[in-house]
C-alpha cells in the first residue's frame, strides 16, 4: 500500500473538508484519507495520482502531490 501526499488549493472550511475527504475516499483503490486545512491530503492505497486528481477538480479543488 502505497502513501501519498497532496497539497489541496481552494480549501476554507470543514465542508471543503468533508467534501475532499469524501471524494477521494469514492476513488477505487483508496484505503484510507485523512484531510486536514488549509491544504493537506493523505491517502493511501492504490489509487493513481490523476484519479485523485480528478475527483478533487469534481469538487472544485486543484491538487497536485507534495
Amino acid at each position: 500500500m502505497a502513501t501519498m501526499e497532496l497539497k489541496v488549493e481552494g480549501m476554507t472550511c470543514e465542508h471543503c473538508v468533508r467534501a475532499a475527504t469524501a471524494a477521494l475516499q469514492a476513488v477505487p483503490g483508496v484505503e484510507k484519507v485523512e484531510v486536514r486545512l488549509p491544504d493537506f491530503a493523505r491517502v493511501e492505497g492504490s489509487a493513481d495520482l490523476s484519479a485523485l486528481q480528478a475527483a478533487l477538480r469534481e469538487e472544485g479543488y486543484t491538487a497536485e502531490q507534495r
